[in-house]
């Protein structure tokens, strides 16, 4: 099974998929993210949200800044004020 991984930001939604981890820049430190994490809620800081969709593949890089993120049973939702 996979994590479930959603971006959004006030205007749209900017990327739904599975992923293998995701990697966030949380305001405390860059945290990673794997399906069966325990559930939390941290503010992130700028910088870039990292996407493995597998398992010792590339990641995928989306530029962030600021907003939250929750991680919970049904995955990983980021809610940034802007991407890009």
């Amino acid at each position: 099974m996979a994590l479930q991984f959603e971006i959004v930001t006030p205007a749209r939604l900017v990327l739904s998929t599975e992923a293998y981890r995701v990697d966030v820049p949380g305001s405390e430190g860059e945290f990673g993210v794997l399906e069966g994490h325990a559930p939390f809620t941290t503010t992130i800081k700028d910088g870039v949200i990292r996407v493995y969709r597998t398992n010792g593949g590339s990641a995928e890089e989306i530029p962030v800044k600021g907003g939250f993120a929750e991680v919970s049973a049904k995955g990983l939702t980021v809610l940034a004020e802007h991407v890009g």
